[in-house]
């Protein structure tokens, strides 16, 4: 009995550091157990069963051994946090940027994710990582997409306010705008810079300014007709002005003409036509000294048939004056007219057309003038 006394305090240490032993293997394989169920995604469907330690073998060595693997899982659980939280920032990021609901998005992942209190771990599992990743990028890829769509925006609204001369406080209201054009995705951007409401409103502002557009190209180009019409005018070329004006307003109206080459074509056409009205300007010239020499002409066939035209009358000396110049002209009315049919025919020759003069051919006029002189 007095052995077993002896020995009794001995066992009852034994005993109390076995259990010790056991506590602490357990709370190792609780954590072990539990890490595992964050990593594998298991801890999803519900708490992880408590471990059961192998009391045959609670030596330090496999204490240790359960030290260092939990100590793994512990580093593999940090890095994985890291991942999550790089992402999650990225995550943020855009959603700032493009004003979507950030919990919502992050919800899509995971309900871990967007869980403020944060009463259950956050998810670290290779599902959850991999849904992040690819929350990512689809998020990256609208941002690119909303970026590319506001900068092909933005440049068209710069083309169709310097079309119609917008006034720059006009052009301030979307300077937010324009000044994403030349920025790259990757670079820093404003916050709500991409949301959806900027997008529609610039839609809605090119949509009106292309609608005035329409209407001052149309305004443009009959202005550019008229200046054509002038042209043709000031050297006596014929131009079917309201038939033309007809055909053009139908063809704008039909929505089919391309407004920005159609003013190119007006602009083709009134460099031709100032190029074809300098080719007869020379002629012209020569066509106004006939016109006034054969006018004074008629007026001095007139004048010599009136048989007062010596009497004391009032202006008989200045009708006498004029007399003596249409004389001077007249004398010169051959040689002009010679001189101009040359000139008209030679101008023919290399044109290939007729000279056509307040709608009728030139030499036919002249023709007539020759017979009936």
């Amino acid at each position: 009995m007095e052995q077993l006394a002896k020995i009794e305090p001995v066992l009852e240490d034994l005993r109390r550091r076995r259990d010790e032993r056991v506590n602490e293997f357990k709370a190792i394989q609780s954590k072990i157990v539990c890490l595992q169920a964050e990593i594998s995604g298991a801890i999803d469907h519900g708490d992880p069963a408590a471990p059961v330690v192998d009391e045959n073998d609670l030596s330090l060595k496999r204490s240790g051994e359960l030290k260092e693997h939990l100590n793994d899982l512990q580093t593999e659980k940090n890095g994985r946090l890291q991942k999550i939280d790089i992402q999650t920032n990225s995550i943020h990021e855009m959603c700032n940027i493009m004003s979507i609901d950030l919990k919502m998005a992050l919800k899509d992942v995971h309900p871990s994710y967007a869980e403020l209190g944060r009463s259950k771990p956050m998810s670290i599992s290779n599902s959850s990582l991999d849904r992040l990743s690819e929350k990512v990028h689809a998020l990256n890829h609208e941002k690119k997409q909303r970026l590319r769509k506001l900068q092909d925006l933005g440049s068209t609204l710069i083309e169709l306010w310097n079309l119609m001369d917008t006034p720059t406080d006009e052009q301030r209201f979307f300077d937010h705008v324009t000044s994403l054009i030349k920025v790259s995705p990757t670079t820093a951007m404003p916050q709500g810079c991409l949301a959806h409401e900027i997008i529609e409103k610039v839609e809605t502002e090119v949509k009106r300014l292309t609608k005035l557009k329409a209407s001052k190209m149309k305004e443009l180009v009959f202005k550019k007709l008229t200046d054509l019409e002038e042209i043709y005018r000031s050297v006596h070329m014929d131009i079917d002005s309201d038939s033309e004006r007809q055909t053009l307003n139908d063809l704008i109206d039909s929505g089919r003409a391309d407004l920005s080459e159609l003013l190119a074509r007006m602009d083709i056409r009134i460099a031709e036509a100032k190029e074809h009205a300098l080719s007869r300007k020379d002629i012209l010239e020569k066509v106004e000294k006939w016109t006034l020499a054969s006018e004074e002409e008629t007026w001095l066939d007139e004048y010599e048939r009136d048989q007062n035209r010596y009497n004391a009358v009032r202006g008989a000396h200045i009708n006498l004056k004029r007399a003596e110049k249409a004389r001077i002209l007249v004398s010169k009315l051959p040689s002009l007219l010679e001189n101009l049919t040359a000139k008209i025919k030679a101008w023919e020759k290399e044109m290939g057309i007729p000279f056509i003069f307040n709608k009728v051919r030139l030499l036919d006029c002249l023709d007539e003038y020759t017979c009936t002189r």
